[in-house]
């Protein structure tokens, strides 16, 4: 579609404006897809080429702290995370975002703004 990018099997839209991670994945599914689940090291590099802010991908552990999962269900393998991360921070951050600039992931209260990433498999 318009404005989406094709890698590998899917393709990936990122958004051009900002807001919490719940929003953003309302705004992935409405558009039939999903916040993006990263799993491989290539979908990794290719996410990092495309953002250049703080930007929420599919990872949290909203459902049981300190569990990490992907908004497919599947748990995490493939870790990303910055030095000393995740941290839960004030016992809120429960969602994941790649950190403004960087290749590494960041636990971030949900309710941030920051932009994110769409994954629609083809």
């Amino acid at each position: 579609p318009a404005g989406w990018q094709k890698f590998s099997c899917s393709c990936y839209l990122l958004s051009e404006r900002s807001g919490s991670w719940h929003s953003a994945r309302k705004h992935c599914t409405d558009q039939g897809a999903d916040l993006v689940v990263i799993d491989s090291p290539n979908e990794q590099n290719f996410i990092v080429s495309i953002t250049q802010y703080k930007t929420w991908i599919g990872l949290s552990d909203i459902e049981q702290e300190g569990t990490w999962k992907w908004v497919d269900g599947t748990p995490l393998t493939l870790k990303y995370w910055a030095p000393h991360q995740p941290d839960n921070k004030w016992s809120t951050e429960n969602c994941v975002m790649i950190r403004y600039g960087g290749i590494y992931w960041n636990d971030g209260k949900c309710e941030a703004s920051c932009q994110w990433v769409c994954e629609k498999q083809l």
